[in-house]
Parts: structure tokens; C-alpha cells; sequence
């Protein structure tokens, strides 16, 4: 009996002990066993965590990664010239990316990536002019809407000179982009030519939105037809899409036209937006696919609408720009598809920024049709094939036979 009383002592001195308990706690012997249990199932998770992470550890470090740290490390170490390490990493990922056989997946230098960061994104840091380098100089071409170009004077035709005193006469437009684009608030000072005169002067740079989206209204018989052609589907691209149709909207448009013509896609979730535009929540989008299942996209509003609309395509129409053509041609009453077969690009890619400034662009995801067909390599058929004539070179223009095309659908 005092032996059992001894035991009883030594096993609640150990918890008090384990648990840090202070002296004056007292418990029986059914909390006892409550507490050893918790401490037993405490130490089998603890265990399952350690063993876990070290087979997790010997996973990552295979024979596979040790063969290429060991090949760099001894390139660095013995090779008979000087080594820039960066350029080793660079060639490694590329390398790595290019094995996969994949078009659409690729690695980017620093440069690079900014290019298409500012691409992707919708918008930059600079003075928000597009210029075309040539041997008589570099022409502005495009200056972009309440940028710092158009607000200090800048016009189309200036010959840019010199950028903060740089002669830029005989560079090419990225280094030039380079000179132009610099940190927010930033002062940089260009010296045009204009009409054999010389002028300079003073910007701020600034945040400058890229147009990506561009409106009008064409007269087509009695008829009022919007017409709204989306270069990309940068981030932004879905409030300047809606801004521009609530415009169209206001002048009271009997039908619209979509102009997705060389279009080579951008972020899908500007699609679904704009298509929410069109169909309500019932309405499968499209369907995305990957390693281990598929799931159903549907609209995420109610708002829908109910005039005729066309939309172009032709063979630069991929990607995002098919997933759009394909869902109206699939789900809108009163649509037509007018143009050539589009590219036939049916996956989508993640980008990867990496510490060194570079980035990774992989396939990650498949895209199918609302219908669950997948396009990859054929493409969307339009409903109305009809080629450009010969000549063709403005989208829109008098000599575009596709949109004169679908003008006369209007009025059928």
C-alpha cells in the first residue's frame, strides 16, 4: 500500500514537473491518466513531424540536385578563365526550362522581365511615348493620354535628340527606353527635333497607363455599331474595357463589335471579367485543367445584355482572346464569330519573379471551351470565314474586308 502511495507521488511529481505545475495543484488519479495519454499521442505527433521533415530532406537533396551543385561548384572552382556566376544560373534555368519542350515556357533576363511586367501589367514608370527607331532617328510615334509627354508638349514626329544631355542619335529604342524610364517623380530633360528647329524640355515621370482598349462608334446603314478593339489582356484591361463600353452604351449602340485580331492573350481572369459582362452566373465561361482535375469557370454577375455583337479573329488570336471568342460563340444568342481560324493556343502560364530580378514562365493549366473542347493547336472556326484582301495594313479602315463584313451584319 505504501509502495502504491510512493508511486502515485513519483508519477504526479513528474507531471508537475513536465507540465510545470505549481505545488499547491492537486488531481486524481483518472486526470493522471488523461494527462500521460495526451503526452503519449504529443510525442507520436511530434515523432511523425521529425520523421517526416527528414524524409523530406532526403528527397530534395537527391542525387539529381547534388550532380548540379557539384557541377557548378567545380566550374567555379577550376575552370581556366574568370566566371561571372550569374551568367552560369542564367544558363542552368535556361537550360532546365528549355528541356521541357514547351514554346510557352521560358526564362527571362532582368531585362526581359520588366519588358514584360510593364506589358503584362498595363502600366509603367515614364514619360509615355512610343518611339520608332530609324536611320534618319528616333521618331515619337504614340503619345499615351494624360502622360508626361502629352502634358509638357512632346508630339508625334519629334526627333528625340539627347536625354539628360546623352547624344541618343545613334541608339536603338531600349537603350533609349532605358534613358526614359527611371523612378517615380524623377526629372529627366529631352531635346527634340521639330520641324528642323531644336526644342528641349523638362519632365516629371509619372505612372503611365497603357492603352490597351480603344473605342469608337461606326455608322453602319441606320445603325449605331460600337466597335471596341482589345490589343492585350493586361491587368488593366478590364476597367478600361467597361469604361469604353458604358460609352458606346450611352450613344445608344444597336450592336457592337469585338476586335480580338492579333491578340495573343494575357491574364485570363480579365476575361472572365469581361465576359461577366455578357452572361449571368449560370453560365459556364470556360474550363481550366490541371495535373490532377478540372473545374468549371462560371460568370460572377448578373448583369447580361442582349444586342447583336460581332467578334474578329484571325490566326495572331490566341489564348485568352479564343477563350472569349469561343464563349460567345458557344453561349451569346446573338453573336458571330467573323474572320480567320485563331492560333490554337490552349494553355495557360504562371511567371515566377526570381531574387535576381529574372523570371520563370511555365505551363501550368490547360484552358477548354465552355463545352469542355480543347482548341490547342486547332483553334476557334469562325462562324463567317472571310480573308483579308491584299493591301490590308488598318484594322478597321476602308480596307479592312473582315470588319466591312461584319458592318454588314448589322443590317441583314
Amino acid at each position: 500500500m505504501e509502495m502504491k502511495k510512493k508511486n502515485k507521488n513519483c508519477i504526479k511529481m513528474w507531471i508537475k514537473d513536465i507540465f510545470k505545475l505549481d505545488d499547491n495543484v492537486s488531481f486524481n488519479m483518472v486526470e493522471v491518466a488523461v494527462v500521460i495519454i495526451i503526452a503519449i499521442l504529443f510525442g507520436i505527433i511530434v515523432g511523425c513531424i521529425l520523421t517526416y521533415g527528414r524524409g523530406f530532406a532526403r528527397a530534395t537533396d537527391n542525387e539529381y540536385s547534388n550532380e548540379l551543385l557539384n557541377t557548378y561548384e567545380m566550374i567555379v572552382n577550376n575552370y581556366y578563365n574568370d566566371i561571372d556566376e550569374k551568367d552560369l544560373v542564367d544558363a542552368a534555368i535556361d537550360g532546365m526550362v528549355k528541356s521541357l519542350g514547351d514554346e510557352y515556357s521560358y526564362y527571362m533576363n532582368p531585362s526581359e522581365t520588366t519588358d514584360f511586367n510593364q506589358q503584362i501589367n498595363g502600366s509603367y514608370i515614364g514619360i509615355g511615348a512610343t518611339i520608332l527607331f530609324t536611320e534618319e532617328g528616333n521618331y515619337i510615334v504614340e503619345i499615351f493620354k494624360d502622360s508626361p509627354a502629352e502634358k509638357c508638349g512632346l508630339k508625334v514626329n519629334d526627333i528625340i535628340l539627347s536625354v539628360d544631355g546623352v547624344d541618343v542619335t545613334g541608339n536603338g529604342s531600349n537603350e533609349l527606353s532605358e534613358l526614359l524610364t527611371g523612378d517615380l517623380n524623377t526629372k529627366v530633360k529631352i531635346k527634340v527635333k521639330r520641324n528642323e528647329e531644336e526644342k528641349e524640355f523638362s519632365l516629371v515621370r509619372g505612372v503611365v497607363v497603357i492603352p490597351s482598349v480603344h473605342s469608337k462608334i461606326v455608322k453602319s446603314g441606320n445603325k449605331n455599331v460600337g466597335y471596341i478593339d482589345i490589343d492585350t489582356f493586361a491587368a488593366n484591361t478590364y476597367s478600361q474595357f467597361r469604361n469604353n463600353l458604358k460609352k458606346l452604351e450611352k450613344e445608344n449602340i444597336d450592336g457592337l463589335i469585338i476586335d480580338v485580331r492579333f491578340n495573343s492573350g494575357g491574364y485570363i481572369s480579365q476575361v472572365d471579367k469581361i465576359l461577366s459582362m455578357f452572361f449571368d452566373k449560370k453560365t459556364v465561361l470556360y474550363q481550366i485543367g490541371t495535373k490532377n482535375a478540372t473545374k468549371k469557370v462560371y460568370s460572377s454577375t448578373k448583369e447580361s445584355r442582349k444586342y447583336d455583337i460581332v467578334v474578329l479573329i484571325n490566326s495572331g488570336s490566341a489564348s485568352a482572346s479564343e477563350i472569349l471568342a469561343s464563349c460567345f460563340q458557344d453561349n451569346y444568342k446573338n453573336a458571330t464569330i467573323v474572320g480567320n481560324q485563331s492560333f490554337g493556343k490552349g494553355t495557360a502560364q504562371s511567371a515566377i519573379q526570381l531574387s535576381t530580378g529574372s523570371s520563370l514562365k511555365y505551363t501550368s493549366e490547360r484552358w477548354l471551351t465552355s463545352k469542355g473542347v480543347w482548341l490547342n493547336g486547332v483553334g476557334v472556326t469562325p462562324d463567317i470565314v472571310v480573308d483579308q484582301e491584299e493591301g490590308y495594313y488598318d484594322s478597321a479602315g476602308d480596307n479592312d474586308a473582315q470588319f466591312a463584313r461584319a458592318l454588314q451584319l448589322f443590317n441583314e
